[in-house]
């Protein structure tokens, strides 16, 4: 087919073929020089790769896909190429037939005038005549044409240029993507026509392109000259009638592994193993220079393999049509090196010597601080909530901060309410931050744990060394001590990676609110809450220790996990509830009505946040001491918060007016209720209780004796709170989700009654 010419104006055929994917090819590969309004537009398909025999023998040889090395350079051939025009003539450029020259003379003649070299190779010169330019060289036709117009005028400047090129008419043929008749400019040479066809397919050479001129060869062009070494030395321009010729692909060879460029390689005669690695790009950074292998096909009928030497003989051995050369890369093994790992501040490999000792990789403990432990520590500055910044400094108490005196373990007392001395009193939001930073920020050593895995090289075991940690580098026990050998592996542990006995355990506890001394201690071995109060002085007179509430991580987790599970069964029955058949059009309105409430309930539990208190079973005194405290065993995290005493008792959920009263001896449940307008219509009378102080709860559906009878004339203490649950028993829930209405209802009061008391 026709298409116009994007490489010098005129017609260039391409024939029809299947279409390949395209790459960018340098523009500077297509010059043109055409005028503006000669400007073509080239429209070619992109070239697809054919595969070759060789190709799908190496896949199934070395499993992985080799690519024919140089090919990719014509896969990505533009779709369209645009020309550009003033592009510089070389100097040697030859002018012909079709080329436009641009002659200007001043003095005593004046010439302005475009000329076109005709068919016989000449220009007319108006005042002058016609002069012959065919042949000559750019560099010298300024001097000729001054020459020729000497012959007639004297007294005059002159300057010649190059306008609109010709265009030429070259053949590429053989092995080529797109052999044809190609127009290009008269500026083109071997390569930029090479590039126009698309070059040699895979079964074409690219080491010997052949351009003849009549019965001559003018060159031999190798690609990889260009690919290789950037050389285009013997890449010369192309004339009118030229023919290139791309003959068959010569002696394959692929080489795979640790080199640069793995690949199919065409070679020339002669090629040594060393010189195909030097084609390849040389080895990988990671090669195994001993480790070379050469797969041959053998008198066109067996495989065979062989190991060549890695020394110069070895390399200088020549491959043959069809060879496969394989470069192993090392092993990832250390031969001299040993390894800490785990709980430490790098790690880190270490050169292997005779007597290596675990102490000796060890040297100092700070070698056992993780580095995050430092970062948390120099942290100066932190962003609060409203993207403001504030300063604190965690190893130094904020002006006014009284340490108590006497006590043993880490405690920080914070500045009285009211008072702004430091720094760290900025906000509420700071105070809050800084206090659940007062805690272990180190994962601590495992002292008493250590293992140094080794591999035993007579059956390729894994061998498990145990060792204590601390008599090995605290003490210097030679037993624990443990002498390495190389590759061995030291693991450092923390007391979080392998959970230790709870009397080795570093704990921190918070004690706030009417403590004597409130703050963050360290728990002592075997400590209890008693112990612990009794330690930092005790309470205040204020402290009502029946309304302490004490909260503990993993008891939140614990109660969190089942709410979770509680909630999943609910939906799970919703969901069987909501796939049962409607016998009338009235009960589906009605299941879709429900189904919308139950829905909503779920999505209501999913925020119900477990808060993890302990109740205490503290008697409800109102001068309660620390004789009333439990010996209660502490964990790391604990919170025990105590309030002061209150004076009120709060009434809430379905009653008139939801409020707190003033705290009476002589009151009873009945009162309170009354005091709050009593229940309303939709209340469940029946299903009344209080949550004390204390966390514990009493109802009036409890079973047995006096509570059931007179729940109204049950006596209160200060803090509680009396819960009037709404009758839910009225929706047309299930069974199941009717209780689990009920459960949520009053969760969701019991949360509300312990903020009124928090509030106190």
């Amino acid at each position: 087919m026709q298409i116009p010419g994007a490489l010098g104006g005129g017609q260039q055929s391409i024939p029809t073929m299947t279409n390949r994917p395209s790459l960018q090819i340098p523009q500077s590969f297509f010059p043109d020089v055409g005028s503006d309004a000669n400007r073509l537009v080239q429209q070619r398909a992109p070239n697809v790769l054919e595969r070759n025999e060789f190709q799908d023998f190496v896949l199934q040889s070395v499993g992985r896909d080799l690519p024919m090395f140089g090919y990719n350079l014509f896969e990505n051939a533009p779709s369209t190429f645009a020309p550009v025009d003033r592009v510089p003539v070389m100097p040697d450029y030859i002018v012909g037939p079709g080329d436009e020259l641009l002659i200007r003379a001043w003095g005593q003649v004046d010439i302005d005038y475009r000329a076109i070299v005709d068919r016989d190779g000449a220009v007319s010169i108006p005042k002058v005549g016609n002069i012959n330019v065919s042949g000559i060289r750019f560099q010298d036709l300024q001097g000729y044409l001054r020459t020729a117009i000497g012959r007639v005028f004297r007294n005059f400047e002159l300057t010649v240029s190059m306008g609109q090129l010709r265009s030429i008419q070259v053949f590429v043929v053989g092995h080529a993507a797109r052999p044809g008749a190609y127009t290009v400019s008269s500026l083109s040479t071997l390569v930029n026509a090479l590039f126009a066809s698309g070059g040699p397919t895979t079964k074409g050479s690219m080491r010997s392109i052949q351009l003849k001129r009549g019965d001559k060869l003018i060159t031999e062009f190798d690609m990889y000259d260009l690919l290789l070494r950037g050389d285009k030395s013997k890449d010369v321009p192309i004339l009118p009638g030229d023919v290139i010729f791309i003959p068959p692909v010569g002696q394959l060879v692929a080489i795979s592994g640790s080199v640069n460029n793995p690949g199919i390689y065409e070679i020339k005669e002669r090629t040594s193993v060393a010189g195909l690695i030097e084609l390849s790009g040389g080895y990988a950074a990671i090669a195994d220079g001993r480790r070379v292998s050469l797969e041959r096909i053998s008198n066109n009928k067996t495989r065979v393999v062989e190991q060549v030497s890695g020394d110069e003989k070895g390399l200088a051995n020549i491959v043959r049509n069809g060879d496969l050369v394989q470069v192993g890369a090392i092993s990832p093994r250390f031969d001299n090196a040993v390894t800490i790992r785990g709980n430490v501040a790098a790690h880190i490999r270490f050169p292997w010597r005779e007597g290596l000792t675990v102490r000796d990789m060890i040297p100092d403990k700070n070698a056992l601080i993780v580095p995050d432990y430092w970062i948390k520590r120099n942290l100066l500055t932190r962003s609060d909530v409203s993207g403001r910044n504030s300063v604190s400094k965690p190893d130094i108490l904020p002006q006014g901060s009284v340490p108590a005196q006497g006590q043993q373990g880490t405690q920080f007392q914070a500045p009285a309410p009211g008072q702004r001395p430091g720094v760290l009193q900025a906000e509420s939001g700071n105070q809050e931050r800084i206090r659940n930073e007062l805690k272990r920020t180190l994962p601590e050593v495992n002292w008493d744990y250590a293992v140094v895995e080794r591999l035993n090289r007579n059956d390729l075991t894994t061998q498990l060394i145990p060792f204590n940690l601390g008599r090995a580098i605290l003490e210097g026990d030679a037993q624990n001590n443990v002498v390495l050998q190389p590759g061995d592996v030291i693991a450092i542990f923390s007391k979080d990676d392998i959970q230790v006995p709870i009397a080795k355990q570093t704990r921190f506890v918070r004690l706030e609110g009417e403590v004597a001394n409130a703050g963050v201690y360290q728990v002592l071995p075997g400590e209890t809450l008693r112990q612990l109060v009794a330690r930092v002085g005790g309470f205040t007179p204020n402290a009502y220790v029946f309304g302490s509430s004490f909260t503990r991580e993993s008891t939140r987790i614990a109660h969190q996990r089942r709410l979770n599970e509680f909630i999943d069964r609910l939906e799970q029955e919703i969901t069987r509830n909501m796939s049962q058949v409607a016998i009338s059009k009235d009960e589906a309105e009605s299941r879709q009505a429900a189904s919308r409430g139950q829905l909503d309930l779920v999505n209501r539990l999913r925020k119900v946040q477990a808060t993890g208190r302990i109740v205490l079973e503290v008697p409800a005194l109102i001068q309660a001491g620390i004789a009333q405290l439990p010996d209660l065993p502490l964990e790391d995290g604990d919170v025990f918060n105590v309030p002061a005493r209150p004076s009120t008792v709060a009434v809430v959920g379905t009653v008139y007016n939801e409020n707190a009263f003033i705290y009476r001896p002589e009151k009873r449940v009945g009162d309170y209720i009354a005091q709050a307008g009593g229940p309303t219509k939709d209340a469940d009378a029946k299903s009344l209780y209080v949550i004390r102080a204390d966390g514990t709860v009493i109802s009036k559906r409890q079973s047995g004796g006096w509570i059931t009878s007179s729940f109204e004339g049950e006596s209160l203490n200060p803090g509680d709170t009396v819960v009037v649950p709404e009758n839910l028993e009225k929706f047309r829930f299930s069974k199941e989700l009717t209780v689990w209405s009920q459960v949520f209802y009053q969760f969701a009061l019991g949360v509300a009654g312990l903020k009124v008391l928090k509030g106190l």
